[in-house]
């Protein structure tokens, strides 16, 4: 009995000491290139928040939220990059942001895309972005994976 209540009892009240530091969280953002050499402009945030979430959405979300899991993953594959960039992580974000720019179909002239991490914080005068990585131009192909 005491063993079962000891397993159950920190997934119940969980520790504050669970992470080691608490450090804000890379932003993934994409911009459309027409050619390779071209220079990204209007940054998009990948997968903006809700600006407002229903009491219902917030229940169902509480038991199905893959598209919220996807993102997190994306956020844990930016603070990789962050630390030490891979191939890996990388690709995921480029993956994952070419699904959604053929899902959007964007203009037929878009050829690549770039993303990058920000951070944002403030500095006591507004906010202040700081870029830590930027990709290098990923070709756009219609229907197809990176």
């Amino acid at each position: 009995m005491w063993k079962t209540l000891s397993l159950i009892l920190p997934v119940l009240i969980p520790s504050w000491r669970f992470f080691k530091a608490i450090e804000p969280s890379p932003r993934v953002q994409w911009s459309i290139l027409s050619d390779v050499d071209s220079h990204a402009r209007d940054w998009q945030e990948f997968r903006p928040r809700p600006l407002a979430v229903t009491p219902l959405q917030m229940l169902g979300r509480l038991f199905w939220n893959p598209a919220w899991n996807d993102t997190l993953f994306v956020v844990s594959c930016a603070e990789r990059i962050e630390q030490q960039p891979t191939d890996h992580s990388i690709t995921e974000i480029a993956r994952r942001i070419q699904a959604d720019i053929e899902q959007s179909q964007v203009d037929d002239s878009a050829q690549f895309f770039r993303f990058r991490l920000v951070f944002v914080h403030s500095d006591g005068t507004g906010l202040v972005e700081d870029i830590v990585f930027l990709s290098d131009p990923v070709a756009i192909s219609a229907g197809a994976a990176c």
